[in-house]
């Protein structure tokens, strides 16, 4: 297939695509369950009022929100997801209730009975008692008061009752997390509305707002028929595009291999011009964040087992497992596209032969501004959790409570403008190589269309406000991890590792281009309409699910031929005797596709169908997921374009490949013995018992504090540490380069 017609099924594909998730973005809006004026008792009396909810979301994310258990399944994993917990207290508390109303205690009742009261608790708990023309939620009585046991239960966790202090040391909470009694009140407001959303049904419908999910038997919350149907299909949906895409694979599939390879590298002439020599501070920065996030994580890992502190020390009074867990993950998404930011930089230069007038200055402006966000966000982020901001400052500089977007808006803004800072400084430097229109232009402009999704579907954050509705909210917030993270990061990856490839001679640049459009056609097929399976539980219409299911299980389609492009890679590492020289950055890229195929494909797929996700959304199975695939895909990855760039910034010297070759085995070992030898095992653990208890104790103090599952955490310890030691030794070696312990004799 030529070039031309492959850029006219991309431009397609993408078009539809994003067509349909606006569409049904627009139902999403359109679907929301109600913000109510207020929820009120069957008497009259108010509960609480509908700004007691929304300023309830602020206080929630204010106190860390995701990164502090979780709502609607997004979020922490050592903490409850608060809506599945105050589901089953809920349904507990009104059982004995209604059999109290008869003088009777349900415990004791035979099981005949005790029927009758399910059938009570389910009618009260599922019907909608929503009045839109007031905007009123109506409560009877009895649930009324359930509502009030547990907001004292709640006040009494979040801030400082020396009762609860065995819970909040379980749940890694410290005491005094929420300081302000009316902070408090309004967060139990919140609490209440957003389980409501999880037990009533929606209008004219027989399954709840968020597609029955958290799977609470007792009141009826069960897979639905449309849930499991889309299962089913999104399996066969998997074997269609395999079958198609391995009959196209082996129909057209030719050969990217030069067959005239260079007698020497072609890289090596190229002189770093000053704008490429300003990227390597850029280098030194990630190294130094991949310290500080590892030791955030052996933090964070640490809090699962000593909720109250570090081996004895009280170290949740200043930095709780809120502040630890965010910066972990805010850290590493800083490092990881901090080392693609600076590959971008270094190759644009190199590609057009040319330095704009500039360039450096403009690469150093950005040095300072991304500097500027990350010590800046981090430093929001604790005062926000800390709860030294107002609700409004919190938002704006201190932490917004949406996992992978923790960051205050304000930074969130900042760096935006960074991105396309960057992205100007890119496409200034190409616009020379651009105009040649040679063999090279169908990667170029892929490159530079990759490079503005990049900087532009960042802004998709900035599509929800301070109080906007958690589904609304959570529609735009995938849009970032899913499409910016997970959708056009990749394609950017696949067009650099083709490009350099090229670069040096390995590859045929016409069949390469034509390689790189497929891939971004199939990857993009499923992977945009993919978003929506994030969203099946987060109060979304049945058609996001559908939606969902189906293309999600498209997103694997491509990753079957991974052990395809694994060899590809190796071959090209031994396909002569100067390309020894890029034998572990290609090695980091050969690992990137076993990581892909691994984290992404069967750590992904084994939790995207929905009826896997509605038994162990936010289980630990979800942290081995995106263990796997952030760091196992786009770290690695991050870490083989860094030394890309490092080999053409010390081009004349040998490497220690000692210290290389070590530290690419115990990062990549590390990581594996970690997922396998305990989160994997916990994650399986808690499906188990999801499934046969419920989701609520699969989550609870009571499931995840016996002896076996700490000592399963423990086993966390043999792979951390080979992964630290690794990382050490990368830092170690990166240092190295410049120092000369890295460097051995001319090449």
């Amino acid at each position: 297939m030529t070039a031309k017609r492959l850029w006219m099924w991309l431009g397609a594909t993408v078009a539809a695509s994003f067509l349909v998730l606006i569409i049904f973005g627009v139902e999403i809006y359109r679907t929301a369950p109600p913000f109510p004026t207020k929820i009120v008792v069957s008497d009259g009396e108010v509960l609480y009022e509908g700004q007691d909810i929304k300023d309830g979301q602020n206080v929630w994310q204010s106190m860390g929100g995701q990164t502090v258990g979780s709502i609607w399944g997004h979020g922490a994993y050592i903490a409850p997801d608060w809506n599945a917990d105050y589901l089953h207290r809920e349904t507990e508390m009104l059982l004995d209730l209604l059999a109290q109303k008869d003088g009777k205690t349900y415990k004791d009742l035979p099981e005949d009975e005790q029927a009758k009261y399910l059938v009570q608790l389910r009618k009260e708990l599922r019907t909608n008692t929503y009045d839109a023309a007031s905007g009123v939620i109506t409560f009877s009585p009895e649930r009324a008061q359930v509502a009030r046991a547990l907001a004292d239960y709640y006040t009494k966790l979040f801030m400082d009752d020396p009762s609860m202090d065995h819970v909040r040391k379980s749940y890694a909470i410290p005491k005094g997390a929420i300081k302000d009694p009316a902070r408090m009140a309004q967060m139990n407001a919140f609490f209440t509305w957003t389980t409501w959303v999880c037990s009533t049904n929606r209008p004219g419908s027989d399954v709840t707002y968020t597609n029955n999910w958290p799977y609470e038997p007792v009141i009826g919350n069960k897979p639905s028929t449309s849930l499991q149907m889309w299962s089913g299909f999104s399996v066969l949906m998997l074997l269609f595009g395999v079958g198609l895409l391995v009959y196209y694979h082996a129909s057209n599939k030719e050969k990217e291999e030069n067959d005239r390879l260079p007698a020497s590298d072609p890289m090596r002439g190229l002189k770093p011009t000053p704008s490429m020599r300003a990227t390597l501070k850029y280098i030194w920065i990630v190294s130094l964040l991949i310290l500080v996030q590892m030791v955030a994580g052996v933090i964070t890992a640490h809090y699962g087992v000593e909720g109250g502190g570090f081996f004895g020390l009280p170290l949740d009074l200043i930095l709780p497992q809120a502040i630890s867990r965010s910066w972990h993950v805010q850290l590493a998404i800083f490092w990881i596209a901090t080392s693609w930011l600076a590959t971008g930089l270094y190759i644009a230069p190199a590609v057009s032969g040319q330095e704009p007038k500039y360039q450096r200055l403009g690469v150093n402006v950005l040095f300072i501004a991304l500097l500027i966000v990350v010590l800046g966000s981090l430093a929001g982020q604790w005062f926000g959790v800390m709860q030294k901001l107002g609700l409004v400052e919190n938002f704006y500089f201190g932490h917004q409570g949406y996992e992978y977007l923790e960051l205050g808006r304000f930074w969130q803004a900042l760096l935006l403008v960074g991105l396309f800072l960057w992205l100007f400084l890119m496409v200034r430097a190409l616009l020379p190589a651009l105009r040649r229109r040679d063999e090279s232009r169908h990667l170029l402009v892929l490159f530079v269309l990759a490079s503005i999704a990049i900087a532009g579907f960042y802004g998709a954050g900035l599509m929800y406000g301070r109080q906007t509705h958690m589904a609304i909210a959570e529609y735009w917030r995938w849009w970032v991890v899913h499409l910016w993270v997970e959708g056009f990061f990749e394609v950017f990856a696949t067009v650099v590792a083709a490009f350099l490839f090229s670069r040096m001679g390995l590859l045929r640049l016409k069949v390469a281009s034509v390689s790189v459009l497929f891939s971004t056609i199939i990857f993009l097929a499923g992977g945009i309409l993919g978003t929506f399976h994030h969203l099946y539980f987060s109060a979304t219409p049945t058609a996001v699910l559908a939606l969902g299911a189906t293309f999600s299980a498209l997103e694997i389609v491509p990753l079957v031929l991974i052990g395809y492009e694994a060899y590809h890679n190796y071959s090209l590492s031994r396909s002569t005797p100067w390309i020894k020289a890029y034998k572990w950055p290609i090695y980091y890229f050969i690992a990137m596709c076993f990581w892909n195929f691994l984290g992404a494909g069967i750590f992904g797929f084994a939790i995207n169908p929905p009826i896997a996700l509605y038994y162990i959304q936010g289980l630990n199975t979800t942290a081995v997921h995106g263990h796997a695939a952030l760091f196992g895909v786009y770290g690695i990855l991050g870490i083989g374009l860094i030394l890309f760039v490092l080999r053409g910034l010390y081009p004349d010297r040998e490497w220690n490949d000692k210290l290389l070759g070590w530290s690419f085995w115990l990062i990549n070992i590390g990581l594996l013995v970690m997922l396998v030898g305990s989160l994997l095992p916990i994650g399986i653990l808690q499906a188990v018992e999801s499934i046969q208890n419920g989701y609520w104790s699969a989550r609870s103090m009571e499931f995840m504090q016996t002896d076996t599952m700490q000592a399963i955490r423990w086993l966390r310890v043999p792979g951390d540490s080979l992964l630290a030691i690794g990382e050490l030794l990368l830092v170690y070696f990166i240092i190295g380069l410049h120092t000369g312990w890295s460097l051995k004799g001319k090449r």
